[in-house]
Formats: structure tokens, C-alpha cells, sequence
């Protein structure tokens, strides 16, 4: 099995924190959509026949693309792929897009899946973050989805900035719960350098984020969260009755994927891709008919280390077992003493030979993979 990740690189304003390649004009959206089209033809051989089950529109904004536009994507991948029957389908969306016109449209189109970008519900926040929508707008695209028959929804909302008290972070959590979507996605803050947020914060203008406010409302989420019926089946990710992300989970476990779009990267087990983060560079390219893409091939140190950093994210947890059959024993005997260690003090708990982030871990994820890197 394998995965479809399509980068659309078209936003109707720059949220202040986001690093994420985009482009605020739509110049240039019908040449880029070709450039996709054709990329998808091109490197038709990239996954080696592989049964898609999962095809992602990330970006970006992929819901300012018609359906008529989206179902044309789809057309060529269905002519170019091999798509399972039963195939996740997901489209990011913002709710100031989610408009009924559109929302009946896309309710005839093979999605099955939204990704509905809410952050937060309250006006002042979204303001803050320079989100292109509104409060009520947050609330009212949920129902209007719900509304037209759409039941595998997830929302993103974000913790952890200076404007989001204990309150309200509980408020917005409560939101979630009550309107019964079944999965939800929950970030910390963070500063990526040459980010809006980042300038204003060097220059004064914003407050810096407080990493214990970011831990404080993480634990208050785990625990709410998961009182009312959610699994936290990845770091970041809470799920109602087996509602995981296939997309996601697929990443976690090492499925390969083919990314799509300028800046999108491609896993295939040996190595990883990622096509240059320039839309003129890209349609160049792709008119030439070539991949404007770097590579690395992957090395046994690279994989072991990305399964750690990936496995231990998961209520999976990292397997010893599967670490001693595809790496070299010297690779598990270099990292036993730092396993240790960290059961010790309660961040990791070993069943079997399956091991788990504890609560307390989940708080030092990338820290505790870093310890148990291969160097």
C-alpha cells in the first residue's frame, strides 16, 4: 500500500506563523495545476504499482480549488495509479472557503474525508494568528460539512501562544467534543525563523511562547481529551472510535508515498525526495519534462533513526524486536543504556518488546528520539 500527497501551493493570506511554501497571488494557478497533472504522469512509475489508499491535498490552501479542479486531479491519478477500492481521500479546507455552494459541490466528488483548519474559536486569536476566517465562520463550516453527510472530519486547533489562556484552550477543546467530530489535531506553537511571528517577536512587537504554558495546555489536552472517548494514537493526534488518519498513520509506519507540487516530498523506502519550493522553477521544470527534485538515498543509520523518531510518536510504540531483525546489532546495543534510562525515570514504559512514550515522555518526544539516535 502507498499514499498520494499533493502540495497546493495558493493561500488567500500569509497566517503569521506559517513556514509552509505558498503563494498569496493565483496567477499562475492554471499553469501550476497543469505542472501537477503532468508530474503525476511523469513519475506514474515512482511507487512501483503500489495499491494507493491514501490521497491527500495539502498545501497550502487546497480548498480554494474548485471541485471541478479537484476531480480533475483525481481523474488522472485513477488513470495513471492503481487506487484501492476503499481509498481515503482527504482535503485540507479552511472554513472561509467551506461556503454551501462549495460544500454541496464537493459533497458529489470522491473526497471523503475533511481536514478543516479552525486553530481556534475565538475572534481575537484568529485575528492574532492572521487566519482568513472568522469565529463564527469556524463553527458554522463544521455544521455545514456535517450537514451534507461528511462524517470523517478532523479539526486543527493550536495551544500554546500568549493570547490563549487555560480558559479558553479548555473552551476550544470543549467546542471539538461537542460538536462530535471525530478526530482531532493539536499543535504547540512554535517560531519558525523567517516566519511574520518570528520578526515581530525579535522586534519586540509579540510576547515569546512560554514552554510551560505549551506543556501545561498539552497535559490539559491529553487528559480532557481522552476523558471524553478520543485515543491519543499519535503525539499530536486524537481519534474517536478508530477515526486515525490513514494519511498520517501510513507516515508514522513507514509507508511509502509520492508527493505532488512544489516543495512536496516522496518516501520510498530506499530514499527521499523533495521537488524545489519555487512554483516558476517547478512549471519549468515540469515543461521540460523533468523532476525539479533533490535526493538522498537513505543509509541503515538514517532509517534506524527516522523509525525511532517515528514509531515512538505512536501508541504503537517502537518494536525491538523489528529493530534487531533489519539493523545491525551493534545499532540496539549503542542505544540499550539510554533506553534505560529513560524508563527509569518514567518516560518511557517497555510491554514486551514494545516500547511507549508515558505521559511524561510525550512531553520530551523529540528530545528522548534524539538520545536514542545513531550518530
Amino acid at each position: 500500500m502507498a499514499g498520494i500527497y499533493l502540495h497546493i501551493p495558493f493561500c488567500k493570506q500569509a497566517c503569521h506563523y506559517c513556514d509552509f511554501h505558498f503563494s498569496t497571488s493565483l496567477k499562475y494557478k492554471d499553469e501550476l495545476l497543469a505542472a501537477l497533472h503532468a508530474e503525476l504522469v511523469l513519475r506514474k512509475e515512482y511507487l512501483q504499482q503500489q495499491t494507493i489508499e491514501s490521497i491527500y491535498f495539502g498545501g497550502g490552501t487546497p480548498s480554494i480549488l474548485s471541485a471541478k479542479e479537484i476531480n480533475q486531479i483525481l481523474d488522472t491519478i485513477y488513470a495513471n495509479f492503481n487506487v484501492a477500492p476503499i481509498v481515503e481521500i482527504t482535503l485540507e479546507a479552511n472554513p472561509d472557503d467551506l461556503i454551501r455552494e462549495k460544500v454541496r459541490e464537493l459533497s458529489t466528488s470522491p473526497i471523503n474525508r475533511f481536514s478543516i483548519g479552525i486553530q481556534s474559536f475565538f475572534e481575537e486569536d484568529l485575528r492574532w494568528m492572521n487566519r482568513a476566517h472568522n469565529a463564527q465562520e469556524a463553527e458554522s463550516a463544521i455544521k455545514r460539512v456535517q450537514d451534507s453527510g461528511f462524517e470523517n472530519i478532523t479539526a486543527d486547533l493550536i495551544y500554546g501562544y500568549p493570547l490563549l489562556t487555560d480558559v479558553k484552550w479548555i473552551s476550544n477543546i470543549q467546542q471539538i467534543i461537542d460538536m462530535e467530530i471525530p478526530h482531532l489535531s493539536a499543535y504547540s506553537m512554535t517560531i519558525e525563523p523567517q516566519t511574520a511571528l518570528a520578526s515581530f517577536i525579535r522586534k519586540g512587537s509579540q510576547t515569546p511562547m512560554n514552554e510551560g504554558q505549551s506543556a501545561d495546555q498539552f497535559l490539559m489536552l491529553m487528559k480532557m481529551i481522552t476523558d471524553n472517548g478520543f485515543e491519543q494514537y499519535e503525539i499530536s493526534n486524537f481519534a474517536r472510535n478508530g477515526h486515525y488518519s490513514k494519511h498520517n498513520t501510513n507516515y508514522w509506519k513507514g509507508v511509502p508515498y509520492l508527493g505532488i507540487g512544489p516543495s512536496a516530498h516522496s518516501f520510498n523506502g530506499i530514499s527521499r525526495q523533495w521537488n524545489v519550493a519555487n512554483n516558476n522553477k517547478y512549471i519549468s521544470a515540469i515543461l521540460l519534462k523533468e523532476i525539479p527534485a533533490e535526493n538522498e538515498v537513505l543509509t541503515k543509520t538514517d532509517k534506524f533513526n527516522e523509525y525511532i523518531m517515528t514509531s515512538l510518536r505512536t501508541k504503537w510504540g517502537m518494536d525491538l524486536n523489528y529493530l534487531k531483525n533489519n539493523f545491525p546489532s551493534e545499532f540496539v546495543q549503542e542505544m540499550e543504556s539510554v533506553l534505560q534510562e529513560n524508563i527509569s525515570h518514567g518516560k518511557i514504559k517497555q510491554e514486551n518488546e514494545i516500547y511507549i512514550l508515558t505521559t511524561k515522555g510525550k512531553l520530551l518526544a523529540d528530545q528522548i528520539a534524539s538520545e536514542l539516535f545513531i550518530t
